[in-house]
């Protein structure tokens, strides 16, 4: 879908049937190996799939990005996470900040079936890293593409397009935004004066999803939740963004040895 970013559709006909919008699941590309949440980005229980779409960035999304048709995965669990609350807002706004468009989606869909008048920003770096443009212009009322360096839409971050909005007098009821943790950092400020509605999701650190480990922990409204179980989805303007990076960042070390690891096995010729 874009340079690293693979689009996968997973045979899980039971998880096809029970996710709702805005819910994950945790899978594991080997019987060894990590476990990782992805939300669900799409699903048709009646054919018994569900679509993710990955990023490759550490070992794990790497090796996932290995797999062609007919390959197989050790274990997926899910639906996972409390499904979106979808109401008629008014006018939404749903933003995706790179792969977080993935995430955005469904909720887009969700959004307009309720009735919302629902405008979809869409980031990336340059024009080759925005996705899904085209699978929400067929569902949202109105698209606005951007890219950091002008390259395609918008000149500019998501962030600056929803200021635009504000700025032309658009009334807004609700927004969602989804992506890099200082995206959506940004986009609770800027809504944070107009008193708008905003919720985002997010991804900490996340090994069973049933709120046993402990892992997910986040700090809202100055309280301890857990992502997998509270979440994903929490009001933007009573996140500890902060503390959020702080965690995410505590097995960066790891990652960067278990990546180059991986990528001596890949030049090696070994099975990683």
């Amino acid at each position: 879908m874009a340079p690293g970013v693979t689009y996968y559709r997973i045979d899980a006909p039971k998880i096809a049937k029970k996710r709702r919008p805005g819910q994950f699941v945790i899978l594991r590309p080997t019987a060894d190996g990590e476990r990782i949440p992805i939300t669900i980005a799409d699903s048709d229980p009646d054919e018994g799939w569900i679509a993710l779409i990955i990023q490759a960035i550490g070992k794990t999304t790497s090796l996932l990005a290995t797999l062609g048709e007919g390959d197989s995965i050790a274990d997926m669990a899910g639906p996972l996470g409390l499904a979106s609350e979808i109401e008629h807002y008014g006018t939404a706004v749903t933003i995706g900040g790179g792969v977080g468009a993935a995430i955005a989606y469904p909720i887009t869909v969700a959004l307009r079936e309720a009735g919302n008048e629902v405008i979809a920003i869409v980031g990336g770096r340059s024009r080759e890293y925005v996705i899904l443009e085209d699978e929400l212009n067929a569902v949202a009322d109105e698209v606005y593409p951007c890219t950091d360096d002008g390259s395609y839409g918008f000149h500019g971050f998501v962030t600056q397009q929803l200021q635009a909005l504000i700025d032309e007098g658009r009334s807004l009821d609700y927004v969602l935004a989804v992506g890099p943790i200082p995206m959506m950092r940004a986009v609770a400020e800027v809504t944070r004066p107009y008193g708008i509605k905003t919720v985002v999701s997010l991804n900490p650190i996340m090994v069973d999803g049933t709120g046993m480990c402990g892992g997910c922990r986040v700090t809202i409204g100055g309280e301890t939740r857990f992502a997998c179980v509270d979440g994903p989805e929490f009001d933007a303007h009573e996140v500890d963004f902060e503390v959020l990076q702080r965690r995410n960042a505590s097995y960066g070390w790891w990652e960067e040895w278990r990546m180059e690891q991986f990528e001596e096995a890949c030049r090696s010729g070994a099975n990683s």
